[in-house]
């Protein structure tokens, strides 16, 4: 199969054939429909997190499932299926307490003596946090994905498993906000776009979106923002604290920069919580005041506290409803041969979400 390889951080990825292995008995392979290009991919693509290498980048995928490992009872060949990156092992206390996202999978990882699931000329090819979906075939771990309805698109569907998961998991399930709760979010980028969803699916009675491009503000209000704050041209702290009458009750950082996550705890009004969503580059450190942390609370958040088999079949019934947007963040579809530009397209801040689609 053909796939996107990462040799060096900070280097173009390579497209080439790779080998794959044939599934193990609780393994699945999956011909690949889409998978977004996130920023968290762009994040270890310029090697400001070590990963191993050389990696198949790529996380939030949707496909068809070809064959099953002789112990699935799951999925079958047929199924339609979305990764999710809060893969779980079903037995650790995290499991068992219901917060799979804390898991890690380490489980669900081959065993040395195994033999990899990827490789070139005999060489291991890693995947990214359990999917590496920059390629045309997954094998995976059961636990990584979940089946959806077949009358759902795969291509939009692929968003379900990043950055849907991970804004409106923020929103509803780890900050969990109350109807009628005032709420700002940082940056609108795709993950953003679906915090502001969350929100408004939540019931949220302000929602104030901030960006520095006025395109993106634009879309934030199409997807239910009440207000708008372009950060390049005004203060967004005291912006937000005059359209809300004094702060908000809950904000959301997803950009991962450690100026704007000061900034979210900022605008907290008295009792109100501030929740980082952004991936910052590794052993960032972020200055609160101390005193502030007496009335206000800082906590982050890992895959939106997604519970994946609960919360993404739900995800794909709200789409087919109408009640969640997906197809207004599909800024464009490319071949996989079109990976590297819609990583400068992002760093540019230019898209929301970028989707490699396969025949």
């Amino acid at each position: 199969m053909r796939a996107a390889v990462l040799y060096e951080p900070g280097k173009d990825l390579v497209v080439e054939e790779v080998q794959v292995d044939r599934p193990g008995p609780h393994e699945v392979l999956v011909r690949t429909a889409a998978s977004g290009v996130c920023h968290s991919d762009l994040h270890f693509q310029q090697g400001k997190s070590p990963y191993p290498l050389p990696v198949i980048l790529g996380h939030e995928a949707s496909g068809v499932v070809e064959q099953v490992g002789s112990e699935v009872r799951y999925v079958a060949p047929g199924d339609h299926v979305v990764t999710c990156t809060a893969v779980f092992c079903g037995q650790c206390r995290f499991c068992m307490s219901g917060r799979p996202y804390l898991c890690g999978g380490a489980s669900t990882r081959r065993a040395r003596n195994e033999g990899p699931r990827l490789a070139r000329d005999g060489a291991k090819i890693n995947q990214y946090i359990h999917v590496g979906s920059f390629a045309e075939q997954m094998l995976l771990h059961e636990n990584v994905i979940t089946k959806i309805r077949p009358d759902a698109d795969l291509v939009r569907a692929c968003l379900l498993g990043c950055a849907v998961v991970t804004g409106v998991g923020a929103v509803v399930n780890s900050a969990d906000i109350e109807p009628g709760s005032r709420v700002a979010v940082f940056g609108c980028g795709g993950v953003g776009l679906f915090a502001v969803q969350g929100a408004a699916l939540a019931g949220a009675g302000r929602i104030i979106a901030v960006d520095t491009k006025p395109e993106k503000l634009e879309l934030a209000r199409r997807l239910g923002a009440t207000d708008v704050v372009d950060a390049s041209q005004e203060d967004p702290v005291a912006a937000i604290r005059e359209l809300s009458g004094g702060g908000v009750d809950y904000s959301f950082e997803v950009i991962g920069n450690r100026n704007t996550v000061a900034q979210c705890f900022d605008v907290l009004d008295l009792g109100g919580t501030a929740t980082v969503v952004g991936l910052m580059p590794a052993g960032t450190k972020v200055e609160i005041p101390s005193e502030g942390l007496m009335f206000r609370k800082l906590q982050g958040t890992s895959m939106g506290s997604t519970r994946p088999r609960i919360d993404i079949p739900r995800y794909v019934d709200f789409y087919l409803s109408g009640k969640l947007k997906l197809d207004e963040l599909i800024s464009q579809q490319i071949p996989l041969e079109g990976v590297n530009d819609a990583f400068r397209a992002l760093e540019q801040g230019s898209v929301a979400r970028s989707v490699i689609t396969f025949g």
